[in-house]
């Protein structure tokens, strides 16, 4: 009998020990380290016997280890290989490798733990992230607190948004950045949370109202504010000075020198500190929240970015460690997760906005396949 490593299976350490899992059936055991051996010396089809010769390991003990491995679903027997399609349906993951599978299917299907007053007693025991991030000693900007009237339908703005990477040189004004930047990552309104405390609710959805992200912003060309990397102080209202200068240069080389950051007067980085999240949400599929929510803040950055007359750009394509360095947060504790940015849009000679892709021709039709 000849046996095979299942797809997808991952070996690693944690400071309780040695596990094998596989993330696709959820069979996690704790194991010695060289069940990894074993493992890989079954990358192809093969006999136990030709394994424990190149291993060195009894017979007999490698046939019951293989024996409960493949009842676990860690080795494939031959027939086994036959009756099943070896792909399984995941070709369309193998462009994202193994780490996009592994987490994808291994918070898939989390269980539900209803939120009772027993359960925010015992996550409440420890005293919980401070819901505000400041920099006390930065010098610091107040924004106006008068916010500009967008004066835009909402089906107006709607159909108005558009991805734009060409700017004109103008700077925007200080009043209208206020707007953006209260209007999206402001306080709405708080709530009370009962063990939690009280929490703010800001005018995009958050998971438990934690509200982990942080927006940073470096200005090149905002009227009235002196380029340099700021932190927007949510509770302020304010913009505090980390570095002074211009980095829009070092922002956009981190961001693969695409234009839409290239050209702006300024763009937004949002960071998430894991704590304030994972302090509540206790699974790693919260980690899926914590993406949705910079998602949610891009949407309403977007559109509120097109009703007051801005362009806006946004991606995910930058390089974390390069961005977290110009921001100066640490990557682990506070991570990049989105780039968000907005300016004057650039016009052609019609007036109309200058878009990387026009619309749809025939030529492009007959290329596209819709069914």
């Amino acid at each position: 009998m000849k046996y095979r490593s299942a797809e997808h299976v991952e070996c690693y350490w944690d400071a309780s020990g040695f596990y094998a899992k596989n993330p696709v059936t959820k069979v996690k055991i704790s194991t010695d380290p060289v069940t990894a051996s074993v493992l890989y010396s079954f990358s192809e089809s093969r006999s136990v016997s030709d394994v424990a010769q190149e291993l060195g390991l009894d017979e007999n003990v490698l046939e019951s280890a293989v024996t409960s491995l493949s009842s676990l679903g860690f080795l494939k027997s031959e027939e086994q290989g036959e009756a099943e399609n070896d792909t399984g349906g995941f070709d369309a993951w193998a462009p994202w490798g193994k780490e996009g599978l592994s987490f994808h299917f291994s918070t898939r299907d989390a269980p539900f733990t209803e939120s009772t007053d027993e359960v925010r007693e015992e996550i409440t025991k420890d005293p919980s992230p401070p819901i505000f991030k400041e920099y006390k000693n930065a010098d610091r900007i107040f924004l106006p607190r008068h916010q500009k009237d967008p004066g835009h339908s909402y089906q107006e703005v709607l159909y108005r948004r558009r991805t734009h990477r060409d700017f004109v040189g103008a700077p925007v004004g200080r009043e209208v950045f206020s707007t953006l930047m209260a209007m999206t990552f402001g306080v709405k309104d708080f709530i009370d949370a009962k063990q939690f405390g009280a929490l703010m609710v800001r005018t995009s959805p958050a998971g438990g109202a934690r509200h982990e992200l942080e927006a940073y912003t470096v200005v090149t060309g905002v009227a009235g504010i002196a380029p340099g990397i700021y932190h927007y102080n949510v509770r302020e209202h304010s913009l505090e000075l980390l570095r002074e200068g211009e980095f829009r240069d070092g922002l956009t080389r981190a961001c693969d020198a695409q234009s839409g950051v290239g050209e702006a007067p300024f763009s937004v980085v949002l960071t998430s500190v894991v704590a304030r999240l994972s302090f509540k949400y206790r699974h790693p599929r919260a980690y899926r929240v914590m993406l949705m929510n910079a998602g949610h803040l891009g949407q309403t950055f977007a559109l509120t970015a097109t009703a007051l007359g801005l362009g806006p750009f946004q991606t995910a394509a930058f390089n974390d460690s390069a961005v977290e360095g110009l921001l100066g947060v640490d990557g682990v504790r506070e991570t990049a997760l989105y780039v968000l940015s907005a300016g004057v849009p650039a016009v052609d000679v019609n007036g109309d906005p200058v878009l990387s892709h026009p619309p749809m021709s025939l030529e492009g039709s007959r290329k596209a396949r819709f069914e």
